[in-house]
């Protein structure tokens, strides 16, 4: 597992007097509020904007709920989205789940990036319900991401909990950050990968492995 940092857990939950990196003006303030002031002044940075005309009125509070959404991923943990999701496993036969869709936020710009993920596994002793995988997906998704990070929480999460023979993770993603600003490339897809046990497998079982998420 990766040992570098450890992300599948979020952080205890802080408040508002504890957390020393914001303004003081912020102390004591509630997270949802903090978000609303956030998007008043994200319209304050546009200059000649009227803040009061009537589809801005209620913007902050909008802004609010959405990161609130966009950032629930800190609200729980693998272990309690999987929940009795894990049953014995009958075989030892290749399982996979492609192309699970996902959306986040690039930590860098708070910017979204979106795409596709890709999983397959051989199992040991359990497998997964497969609608715990899109859940595991969507609980590092809706965080404050890279995706290299978020294809290792992602594998480092599932290898945890089913603890398969092997498993491998591919992530395709498209940018924003790339895409509306800076270099602005279009039409780039990022690809990235995490693997954990092929040391276990013939040659053969990792080539069906790595078959099974390719991109077809």
């Amino acid at each position: 597992m990766s040992t570098q940092e450890n992300y599948n857990n979020p952080s205890p939950n802080r408040s508002p007097a504890e957390d020393s990196q914001l303004p003081q003006v912020f102390n004591g303030v509630d997270p949802a509020t903090r978000l609303q002031i956030a998007g008043q002044l994200i319209i304050s940075a546009a200059k000649t904007e009227n803040s009061s005309r009537q589809g801005l009125l209620k913007t902050p509070e909008r802004f609010s709920k959405a990161m609130n959404f966009l950032l629930s991923g800190y609200e729980s943990t693998p272990e309690k989205i999987v929940g009795d999701g894990l049953f014995p496993a009958e075989g030892r036969g290749l399982v996979s789940v492609n192309k699970a869709e996902f959306y986040s936020l690039c930590e860098h710009h708070m910017l979204p990036f979106w795409g596709n993920v890709s999983v397959a596994y051989y199992p040991s002793e359990k497998i997964i319900g497969l609608s715990k995988i899109p859940r595991v997906i969507d609980l590092f998704a809706r965080r404050l991401q890279v995706q290299e990070r978020m294809t290792q929480n992602i594998a480092d999460a599932l290898f945890a909990l089913v603890k398969p023979r092997a498993i491998v993770v591919r992530i395709a993603g498209q940018h924003l950050c790339m895409m509306m600003r800076g270099v602005e490339k279009q039409n780039s897809f990022t690809r990235s990968e995490a693997a954990i046990g092929l040391e276990l497998l013939t040659n053969l079982e990792q080539q069906r492995l790595f078959s099974a998420i390719e991109e077809r």
